[in-house]
């Protein structure tokens, strides 16, 4: 491929002295290496991609077809990354004091046919010096430059120097950094790519090890959100036990917008295996669940004490019969006395969910039948024993299937069940979570139908996987039939056809793919590695949904005591232990990147009334907009007035409730939210409806505080006359 024929500087006429050759000469001739390499590694990517998508995965136990479909994902999001972005994959570059040759930084690792590192991967060791590295220690670094794209070319660079050595030649000095230039550009609907401008105390929570449990604490605009997702790219990239073959990580959100807000933060760093969702997607009643509406039923549910009643509701159906039962059959009288009951049902190994365990019980019970008359065939006795009604009926009464969402449904709905299963319950406790429409599920219902459904599984998987062994075996008769007739018919000298009589030809002949399968869950776990977003709100319940999926109890837990609706006295380590976390590390971030400085100052007051040890960060930037108050009557001018005056950004009025469309004018830049949907969001305009009315006490004053601090560049404040 010939060099580049355009710069891939765009740099606009007022920028006129950063396009001196001395400071970009060296970076030119750099990207034409870069250019010229994607091109080959982007056909080289899809040549492979081909032959892998014809390459057959036809091994017995499909080992093959599974490392085949892992690799053509591999391949396809490698090349996702190729085309998406190009010369852009270019972060920056450092300059080290004991070698002059630049270093530069990309989302992705790539090298010439040489071996030449043209991109070192910003998740290596080698990258770290370009985010971590600061004036009080440069780690050996004389400069570092970071890039501006737009449109896929540079539109802007800033130099910063550490010695005086790194002035020489090659360095344009702004008094505007990348970072402060980044924060004051225009929001959109997705978070911005900000991953050439990670600051030094984010990335040293990124690349920390993922062993235990780290707390990552800090107050609005410390970008928690923007670690927590890095650091899931970071951590899949350099720890090989959290491969995606491994368990890989989870991402938990507060809710959707918070998810459609990040959408393409991940993707944007090459990984497209992690499953983002929220608490209430884990179990599928949680997409029509409501709000609990008695605030005491709420306050129960929010034990996870009282999610130990699910064991005990369960193991109520796992009672070996006591009495001695006779069964007749044409060989002899079979007797099935309480011993053999109780050794059947200590079959399945513990943790086997029950309706899985129940198959295990009634083979073992078949077994142990057997073996007490071995002088009849085994084959004969135990078809006459499985036709048995009476035999069964008792099975069935002894170890039924059960219905998750039934079992929690009786919960709510027979007082003595509840009674039995969580005895500690006072008679009206047990009243207050009584309900007369017991299906009508709930938000505080959801860990409850999540423990239930882990513990039970699924009640349609013993007839799932009696019908595909049925497919199965008649698919084999089915094969043996034409391999026997191509044997027949074979009149060839050697015989050819006569080896398909080998065990191993007949096992791959049989197209396991095509039988019936059920869907994996894909939240179900178990995960490497949770990270769990805004998590000062998760109940002790809700915490238990986590843990379930992380037998490791790795985490990164993120969140802001000071944003939690419902009070948080205790600190983070206590609050962990609680629920059952041992390996504790908190790392706090105090830097406000986002929110001005005009408005903390409105802003800080409000929550430090009702928590005035809160952890309010120090706003590092000034836009010199105050923080305007009017009327209601106010917010379609202000509105109108602000779209005219910016081509770009995204605006948002909070209010609960939320503003009804027709009021707002038809655009997507202009959303409306209540303020427990705007968390985790930040917006260029903010406009707050009657903030008074958000609520009173600790509630009331964390919405107002996550609202105000919402805004990147100006806050509207509009009360009802």
């Amino acid at each position: 491929m010939n060099p580049l024929t355009t710069s891939v500087f765009d740099l606009p006429e007022r920028l006129a002295q950063k396009a001196d050759p001395e400071l970009i000469a060296t970076d030119e001739a750099h990207f034409d290496a870069v250019a010229e390499c994607l091109d080959r590694s982007i056909a080289d990517v899809s040549d492979r991609l081909d032959v892998v998508r014809r390459e057959g995965g036809g091994d017995g136990d499909g080992q093959a077809a599974l490392d085949r479909d892992l690799e053509v994902h591999r391949l396809t999001g490698r090349l996702r990354v190729l085309r998406r972005f190009g010369l852009d994959l270019c972060l920056g570059r450092v300059v080290h004091a004991d070698d002059p040759e630049p270093v530069y930084i990309g989302r992705n690792g790539l090298a010439d046919e040489t071996g030449r590192r043209l991109l070192v991967d910003w998740r290596s060791p080698a990258a770290e010096p370009f985010f971590a590295a600061t004036h009080g220690d440069p780690m050996g670094l004389t400069s570092r430059r970071r890039y501006r794209w737009t449109r896929g070319r540079i539109s802007d660079y800033w130099d910063e120097v550490f010695t005086a050595e790194g002035l020489e030649h090659h360095a344009a000095l702004d008094d505007q950094s990348a970072f402060i230039a980044s924060l004051g550009s225009s929001r959109s609907d997705r978070m911005r790519d900000v991953l050439a401008t990670i600051q030094a105390d984010q990335d040293a929570i990124i690349r920390a090890g993922s062993r235990g449990a780290l707390v990552v604490d800090g107050g609005p605009g410390t970008g928690k959100t923007v670690v927590a997702l890095h650091r899931a790219a970071y951590l899949l990239y350099a720890d090989p036990r959290l491969g995606h073959r491994r368990g890989g990580v989870l991402v938990v959100g507060p809710h959707q917008p918070y998810l459609d807000y990040v959408a393409d933060v991940l993707p944007g760093l090459g990984e497209e295996g992690v499953q983002t969702c929220t608490l209430h997607d884990l179990v599928p009643e949680g997409a029509a669940a409501l709000p609990e509406a008695d605030a005491r039923a709420a306050t129960l549910k929010a034990s996870a004490r009282l999610v130990q009643a699910v064991e005990a509701a369960v193991t109520y159906y796992e009672r070996p019969p006591s009495g001695d039962l006779t069964i007749d059959t044409p060989w002899a009288d079979v007797d099935v006395d309480p011993e053999d009951w109780a050794e059947a049902f200590e079959a399945p190994e513990p943790g086997t969910p029950h309706n899985e365990a129940r198959d295990e019980v009634w083979e073992d019970l078949l077994r142990i039948l057997c073996d007490k008359h071995d002088d009849v065939s085994p084959h004969l006795l135990r078809r006459a024993l499985a036709q048995s009604e009476e035999l069964t009926g008792t099975f069935r009464r002894a170890w039924p299937v059960l219905d998750p969402a039934g079992v929690v449904a009786d919960l709510w709905s027979v007082p003595a069940y509840l009674r039995r299963c969580a005895p500690w319950l006072a008679a009206d406790d047990v009243a207050a979570l009584q309900r007369a429409n017991a299906r009508a599920w709930t938000i505080a219902d959801l860990h409850y139908l999540d423990a239930a459904r882990r513990r039970i599984g699924d009640p349609e998987a013993s007839r799932r996987r009696r019908l595909r062994e049925a497919a199965l075996a008649d698919e084999r008769e089915q094969r043996e039939l034409v391999l026997e007739h191509l044997i027949a018919a074979d009149d060839s000298e050697m015989a050819v056809m006569s080896m398909l009589r080998g065990q191993d030809v007949r096992n791959t002949l049989v197209d396991e793919a095509a039988l019936p399968t059920v869907d994996p869950d894909l939240l179900a776990g178990p995960f490497a590695h949770v990270i769990v977003d805004e998590a000062q709100e998760l109940t002790d319940a809700e915490w238990s949904m986590l843990l379930a999926r992380s037998p490791s109890r790795s985490f990164t837990i993120v969140g802001d005591r000071a944003q939690a609706r419902h009070g948080f006295t205790a600190s983070w380590r206590e609050r962990l232990e609680r629920i059952g976390l041992d390996r504790i590390d908190v790392a706090t971030l105090n830097i406000n990147y986002r929110t001005p400085t005009e408005v903390m100052e409105e802003a800080e007051p409000v929550i430090r009334a009702v928590l005035p040890d809160a952890n309010v960060p120090t706003s590092i930037r000034s836009t010199g907009v105050p923080v305007t108050h009017g009327a209601v009557s106010e917010l379609g001018a202000t509105l109108d007035t602000w779209l005219a005056e910016h081509a770009e950004g995204i605006a948002c009025v909070i209010a609960s409730p939320a503003i009804e469309a027709d009021r707002l004018p038809a655009t997507t830049r202009v959303r409306s939210l209540t303020p427990e949907l705007a968390k985790g969001l930040e917006f260029d305009l903010v406009v707050l409806i009657d903030p008074k009315r958000f609520g009173t006490g600790i509630e009331g004053a964390v919405d107002r505080y996550v609202a105000m601090t919402r805004a990147t560049q100006r806050l509207v404040v509009l009360t009802s006359t």
